[in-house]
């Protein structure tokens, strides 16, 4: 149950925010169509509920408080998720928007080239993507449901599993004529590119070629775009998920070095709030992503 007083009235929480970002009063009262003694009335009335000084006064000015900024920024983050969900509602009342968000290379590589079929199918819901690299708070950032990888653990959530991440090791046609690979100790004189998230990848790899990796040294990357970019140059040899690589290595860009297609690191899943579970657009694109993943259990399409 909430508590009404820590509920306060739209209107009294649009004037102190339009005063925080316009830093007067009388700025704000242009911006908000109202009078300038009816937006310090509104300020009052809202310090006056919440039981503290939201500014320091000083002559005519107006100074916030820092925890007055604090509780500004919840504030801008409130109204412009109530303004966001009202314009969607208006421009489409019969159907939804679905806020996703996503890594990037599986955004990019292996959801958006199959969101199609899920718009065709629901040809009233609105799908918005923004990529994330980390865990973030999904009541802060306004999101539906996020793409997750490595285990069934976000807080407060719920997770469906799509597949586990499969790893083959692509080189550049380029560098492997100048370094011929047989054998897996080969690849240990290869410059080994890495991924922040995946530092464990390589020793995997070279564990399921029945080898005891030494020290891996090489180029660093925090995305697999850039990684792939670095491969294809011939600067190293990259780790690639399957649905990375097949296109790459169809292409002719890359070759696959020794036994392909190992177990990797972690699994991809779809995690949203445990509060947004029965959120219609979501348990559309949940029972179709289900589908997608049943037709294609390791992420690769025929």
């Amino acid at each position: 149950m909430r508590q009404r007083r820590f509920l306060p009235h739209i209107s009294h929480l649009s004037a102190f925010e339009a005063v925080l970002r316009n830093g007067s009063t009388a700025a704000a009262a242009r911006e908000l169509n109202l009078t300038q003694s009816t937006v310090s009335r509104l300020i009052q009335t809202l310090e006056q509920q919440l039981g503290r000084a939201l500014f320091e006064r000083h002559k005519q000015r107006l100074v916030p408080t820092e925890a007055a900024q604090a509780y500004g920024r919840d504030i801008t983050r409130a109204l412009d998720l109530i303004q966001r969900g009202s314009m969607e509602f208006s421009a489409n009342p019969g159907g939804g928007t679905l806020t996703l968000a996503i890594l990037p290379a599986f955004g990019t590589r292996w959801l958006a080239p199959r969101l199609g079929g899920f718009l065709k199918d629901h040809p009233g819901i609105n799908v918005n993507l923004a990529t994330r690299l980390k865990r973030f708070n999904f009541a802060a950032e306004g999101f539906d449901a996020a793409i997750h990888f490595g285990t069934a653990d976000w807080r407060e959530a719920d997770h469906l599993k799509l597949f586990d991440e499969r790893l083959t090791a692509c080189i550049s046609p380029t560098l492997l004529q100048e370094r011929p690979v047989g054998k897996p100790e080969d690849v240990l004189d290869l410059p080994l590119l890495q991924l922040e998230t995946r530092t464990s990848a390589w020793a995997i790899w070279f564990a399921a070629q029945g080898i005891k990796p030494r020290g891996v040294t090489g180029m660093l990357f925090d995305q697999f775009a850039t990684m792939t970019q670095a491969a294809i140059a011939g600067l190293g040899v990259a780790l690639l998920p399957d649905y990375l690589a097949k296109d790459e290595i169809q292409a002719g860009r890359l070759l696959p070095l020794l036994k392909p297609s190992i177990t990797g690191t972690g699994t991809y899943w779809l995690a949203w709030p445990q509060s947004r579970a029965s959120y219609p657009p979501l348990v559309s694109f949940r029972s179709w992503l289900a589908k997608v993943v049943d037709e294609s259990p390791w992420g690769i399409a025929d």
